[in-house]
């Protein structure tokens, strides 16, 4: 902290557990407007890929659409806890601006893909930006705001990352129908903020080897995922020796840094207590589910009522746009209680009977009914994603917060590349049983390149068109089940959470800084 920042301390209000808290002065709601941005921005880029996809596939004639995924959410993942270190070593700023700054590089490289190569290629450099982008806008509004007033600011971050994800499959869905999909993939920049220090004493205490372990690790067991029941049987050496190598590697990272990095990205004391424990885990399914639905819904809609991506778009906005509002209701409900717990397993139980309910939906269940069950299952996703850091921050001490959030997003992000691959192999495992034998032999790559086909079902002949829609919604049935059996075991873990009182102040290590600048410093962030 600067020494002007210091001195000016006693002139700061205080909480009543005597830590100072930020005034809500024009340059916090400017800092929290660049928060929004930099969620919208990083939402409308993942929304519109989902209803875009098949179009995208059919057009660079690919074969590997689950990689488009996978490869955003295995970039998003493996930087996020060095993102989290650097922040706490460089500060908010510089890394917030290069999160940025490959975001863009990726959206270019995705816009000028001409094979599915490059576009897999850019989507990983975008997630290695839209995970910074993600885990960075945690961590700053964890410096500028307490705990327990947390969940209404959140909530309003939540509604600008929603309307992105809302309006994103409409917009993918509108230039995919044009053919111009590749004007999905554009980004704006926005500024932060450094703190003092030398370089030599801050690339001092990055934890290289611990960035190595988490790197490597993350890649091969996103390798074995995306391979296994597509490419290669579950049972092949192709998947079990990255997945082997990738959860050994997981497993020696944590040990890593709770014994022997002098500089931890992660201080595993964060993860001393049961809440946090549960708290984390039902971070990683609560992601796994969203993304599940995000993807897999569109792919029901397209497949099975012949409807356009504009179409599936415009039926998904139900999931994101109840999603924010419930996430603020819960949000200002855990301000006003003070409590976290009943949230929680409200969130669970809607999200339960939401996707128990889409997974009755036939190849001739009226549109109507389908929307409803997702904006059941949209209402749990919205409280559980607002909901679900509170059980990881609320046991520990405020100087955590970046080390926890950046774990926290990781976490979050790991499990996107679990939904993405485990919700296609089963989709892709259950097409090959089901979609009729002369259909699938057409095309000579299997039953991912029937995922391209899902665009021209509509131009299939009876009674074949008939039969792929049936194959698509019965397949749709088996991931349904599963994510509803994922949804119960993460309500079961809801119930090891203990109650702990919310913090009512920030870490006055960082913040902004309250010494008497020019406007235009004024504007920047810490």
């Amino acid at each position: 902290m600067s020494s002007s920042s210091s001195k000016s301390l006693a002139e700061k209000p205080y909480t009543p557990d005597g830590e100072e808290k930020p005034p809500r002065d024009m340059r916090f709601w400017l800092i929290f407007l660049c928060l929004c941005v930099c969620s919208f921005v990083t939402a409308i880029e993942i929304g519109s890929i989902t209803t875009a996809l098949p179009t995208i596939v059919n057009d660079l004639h690919g074969t590997q659409f689950i990689w488009v995924g996978s490869a955003f959410a295995l970039g998003s993942t493996a930087l996020i806890p060095f993102a989290g270190g650097l922040a706490q070593i460089f500060g908010r700023r510089p890394i917030l601006l290069g999160s940025l700054l490959l975001f863009a590089v990726g959206s270019a490289i995705c816009g000028a893909a001409k094979s599915m190569n490059m576009l897999i290629a850019g989507r990983t450099v975008q997630g290695l930006g839209g995970g910074g982008i993600i885990s960075l806008t945690q961590i700053i509004v964890a410096d500028l705001v307490s705990l327990r007033e947390r969940g209404s600011f959140n909530g309003l971050i939540s509604i600008a990352y929603a309307i992105g994800v809302g309006i994103g499959p409409i917009v993918g869905g509108s230039l995919a129908v044009t053919g111009q999909w590749r004007w999905l993939f554009f980004v704006a920049f926005l500024r932060l903020r450094t703190p003092p220090g030398t370089l030599r004493e801050k690339f001092a205490r990055i934890d290289y080897i611990g960035n190595i372990l988490v790197v490597a690790a993350t890649t091969s067991t996103v390798i074995a995922l995306t391979w296994g029941g597509i490419e290669f049987t579950w049972g092949s050496a192709h998947v079990l020796v990255p997945l082997i190598i990738g959860l050994i590697g997981l497993a020696v990272f944590i040990v890593y840094e709770g014994r022997f990095a002098e500089y931890p990205m992660v201080p595993f004391d964060v993860l001393s207590t049961r809440t946090a424990l549960s708290g984390y885990a039902q971070n990683f399914f609560t992601s796994m589910i969203l993304i599940t639905i995000s993807y897999y819904l569109q792919v029901y809609w397209q497949a099975c009522y012949n409807v356009s991506p504009i179409g599936s778009g415009v039926d998904g906005l139900g999931v994101a746009f109840i999603a924010a509002p419930m996430g603020l209701i819960a949000g200002v409900i855990i301000q006003k209680t003070n409590s976290y717990r009943i949230p929680i397993g409200v969130g669970w139980i809607l999200m339960i009977v939401g996707i128990g309910l889409l997974s009755t939906l036939d190849a001739d269940t009226s549109r109507g009914k389908s929307i409803g069950y997702s904006i059941i299952a949209g209402m749990g996703i919205g409280v559980l994603i607002l909901a679900s850091y509170f059980p990881v921050l609320a046991p520990i001490n405020v100087s955590q917060n970046a080390h926890a959030l950046a774990l926290f997003v990781f976490v979050r992000n790991f499990s996107l590349v679990w939904g993405v691959t485990v919700g296609g192999t089963i989709l892709q495992n259950e097409l090959n049983k089901r979609l009729p034998a002369e259909f699938i032999a057409q095309f000579p790559g299997g039953v991912e390149i029937a995922y391209s086909i899902i665009p021209t079902i509509r131009s299939l002949q009876e009674p074949l068109r008939t039969q792929v829609r049936v194959a698509f919604a019965e397949s749709m049935k088996v991931v349904w089940w599963t994510t509803t059996g994922i949804a119960g075991l993460g309500f079961l873990l809801s119930l090891c959470m203990k109650h702990y009182k919310l913090h009512t102040a920030v870490d006055k290590d960082w913040g902004m800084e309250h010494a008497h600048k020019k406007l235009g410093d004024n504007l920047e962030m810490t």
